[in-house]
């Protein structure tokens, strides 16, 4: 966070002592080191409540995708059920298709059978 590295800690230290002494400087640096801890306690829970807040918020997202992606499920099983009661109705038609026509054809040949005129082989 800061960079303060040693020597910048003893010109404190020693400036410290200067200025307050030998007898109060052990209470303040203990009242400082209590401060510094409460400090950095207090920084630890705000992370922690807004690393938390942010799960949540996660969690919340994963959830809405989860529902999008059941909701695409279910529309993609609706069409395909659509989709084979087309196919079978389509199968329905054609085989009734093909059977009139297998029928027509069928009486068409006995129809041309029956006013066919016979000739026969004998001369009149």
């Amino acid at each position: 966070m800061f960079d303060i590295g040693f020597w910048e800690l003893c010109l404190i230290g020693v400036i410290a002592l200067l200025i307050l002494g030998p007898e109060r400087l052990p209470k303040v640096a203990r009242t400082a080191g209590f401060w510094a801890g409460r400090a950095r306690r207090f920084m630890a829970e705000v992370k922690s409540d807004i690393d938390a807040e942010i799960r949540r918020d996660e969690i919340e997202s994963l959830r809405q995708v989860g529902d999008d992606i059941k909701r695409v499920q279910r529309d993609v099983e609706s069409a395909g059920r659509d989709i084979d009661r087309d196919v079978a109705a389509a199968d329905e038609a054609i085989a009734g298709a093909v059977n009139a026509q297998h029928k027509s054809a069928a009486s068409g040949e006995s129809d041309s059978a029956a006013s066919e005129p016979t000739t026969g082989s004998g001369k009149s």
